[in-house]
Order: structure tokens, then sequence, then C-alpha cells
């Protein structure tokens, strides 16, 4: 019993350690609440639920230079999307006419209970919307911010 209370403190120390060396995860959550530290830069992992058609948070900020890996985790019984990027790039997707998307950087299709993955790097600062387009999915919530700031 004591062996396994050790390893386990000893894994809790190091998971500590990299989320203390990555900033941690600078999310707002569905509540509201909300950490000032960012991410990066460098190559980070974010993990991005669905659940009721709604994503796990609503800002996650970052610092100049880091490249996030979206892993979108869709637990809903419809497909959504998860797309990243400029003004641009949601003005192509905003009607939802894609039923899918190919691999581009920041744009990816998730199954119903699936899981997806896409990856998008922060280089200036600035406000990026994240969003899913499919019809009716915008209006009903499903959009946040990433905040790229030093």
């Amino acid at each position: 019993m004591k062996r396994v209370k050790r390893v386990t403190r000893v894994a809790v120390a190091i998971a500590l350690a990299v989320a203390t060396a990555l900033g941690g995860y600078a999310i707002t959550d569905a509540a509201g609440a909300q950490s000032d530290a960012r991410l990066g830069p460098g190559l980070v992992h974010v993990d991005v639920g669905i659940h009721y058609s709604r994503f796990s948070f609503s800002t996650l900020k970052v610092r100049p230079g880091t490249l996030v890996e979206f892993v979108v985790h869709n637990d809903d019984p419809i497909h959504h999307e998860f797309i990243v990027g400029d003004e641009s790039v949601h003005a192509r997707h905003e009607h939802g006419h894609e039923a899918s998307h190919p691999p581009v950087p920041g744009e990816v299709s998730v199954a119903p209970n699936d899981v997806g993955a896409t990856f998008f790097r922060f280089d200036k600062p600035g406000r990026y919307l994240f969003a899913c387009h499919l019809p009716g999915h915008f209006a009903f919530g499903m959009h946040g911010w990433v905040i790229v700031a030093k």
C-alpha cells in the first residue's frame, strides 16, 4: 500500500511540474471561471470537449509562437465541427454548407461520439474565433475565442 501511495504522489508531482512548465491551461469554463495563465510558446495539446452542443470552454489564452493541437471529443449523437482562424476563414464557413472538412490546419469535422484533431499556429497577437458553423450550432452558442498575447 505504501508503494502505491508513493507512486501516486510521484505521478501527481510530475503532472504538476509539466502543467507548471506549460503555463497551465488558460481556459474559461462554462461557469465563467478563468485563469490568466497562457499556454506556449511551442507545441501544446488542448482537449476540446463537446457535450449538449457546447464546447467545454469558451476562452483559451496562448502566447505568440504557439502551435496548438486541438483534440476534439464529440460526445453528442450529432455531427459537429471545430473551425479556428481569422475572419476570412469564418466567412467561408458561416453558412455551414460544408458537410465535412478535409485535413486543413484549423478545421476538423467530428462524427457523433468520435474524436478528431487539427493543428493551428498562433503567431500574431489578437483574437481568433473558434466555432461550429453547422446549421444553427453557432447561434446555439458553439463558439469561443483564442486570445494570443504575451
